[in-house]
């Protein structure tokens, strides 16, 4: 079966997933991204690669932090830049999503980045302008349910490159709200695709999907034993508006078995990163020690995420 995400000539035309998205394209985006970390330096940050493009951020899903790095990138690359809070527009007029895909493309749309709290979403949408003869037109999943953020897994891998190298020497651990994360899965996905030995989840068993064994990570219910000698710690947000019931106990109490002090840090190799997709609840999650410490790569993570998604747009568009 052909990957949904690729064209014939088996070059990105969507990315919709890192599961099952060949090795050598997440290498490729990852190296594309390099150059345009550089941008960023420069006085004036444009390069004319989507001169010309329209790309429409449709966000189904409040998000600041996603949907701000994904215009940024986009105005770097000289495109043409619509914002829709679709939330609070057509769709609670009764419109359905394709309906709404349909009159976007009447307006000539070169590319969708799509945030939705549907899993699966954006694929829908990639197959409706297949179905339909345009697929011409990119689709970008900028987080869709519980199922992925490729753009955020791809920015933690090319933090993890920046500071590690060789993903093939790596301890890693992932730490907190498994269940309930589509960043988690990204990440998980891009780690065992890159070949990472040692993969380890640590989170409370109500906070684990049933399946996480046979994604390929080790599971540890004991956050010191999980977090020892690990080259990189990556920490995930409380997803508490997706929790239905009590899985939790008290915020205090989650904060002391499983958030992230230098105590617990210190249980890792000296020189181990420490990283998170953000917001973060500190205090919480992390203490704030921790996520302003010499070891934390946050900041880093939020700057490479604006190269990483103008690599994925500008490949996408053929450059």
């Amino acid at each position: 079966m052909l990957n949904p995400q690729l064209n014939r000539h088996g070059e990105l035309q969507h990315l919709l997933t890192l599961d099952g998205l060949p090795r050598e394209i997440i290498i490729s985006i990852l190296d594309h991204a390099a150059p345009f970390t550089e941008v960023a330096e420069r006085e004036v940050k444009k390069l004319p690669l989507l001169r010309g493009k329209s790309i429409f951020n449709l966000f189904f899903e409040n998000s600041t932090r996603t949907r701000t790095t994904f215009e940024i990138a986009a105005k770097r690359l000289t495109a043409d830049v619509v914002n829709l809070n679709v939330s609070t527009s057509s769709t609670s007029k009764g419109e359905s999503l394709l309906d709404t895909i349909d009159n976007l493309c009447a307006m000539h749309a070169d590319m969708f980045v799509v945030r939705h709290a549907a899993s699966g979403a954006p694929i829908l949408i990639a197959q409706h302008l297949l179905a339909t003869g345009r697929d011409h037109i990119h689709v970008i999943n900028a987080g869709d349910g519980r199922h992925a953020h490729p753009t955020q897994g791809l920015l933690d891998m090319y933090t993890i490159r920046h500071y590690k190298r060789d993903f093939t020497q790596l301890s890693i651990a992932i730490v907190g709200d498994v269940l309930h994360s589509r960043v988690a899965r990204s990440q998980i996905a891009a780690l065992k695709t890159l070949g990472v030995p040692d993969l380890r989840v640590i989170a409370p068993k109500t906070l684990l999907p049933s399946a996480i064994e046979s994604m390929g990570a080790r599971t540890f219910h004991d956050m010191r034993e999980g977090l020892r000698d690990v080259d990189v710690i990556m920490m995930l947000r409380l997803q508490n508006e997706r929790m239905a019931g009590a899985l939790l106990p008290t915020p205090q109490e989650y904060y002391k078995v499983w958030g992230l002090t230098a105590e617990k840090l210190a249980l890792s190799k000296k020189d181990a990163i420490v990283m998170h997709p953000g917001p973060m609840n500190r205090g919480i999650e992390i203490d704030s020690a921790v996520a302003d410490g010499a070891q934390a790569v946050i900041l880093p993570q939020v700057t490479f995420g604006i190269a990483v998604r103008m690599a994925v747009m500008s490949m996408l568009a053929g450059n």
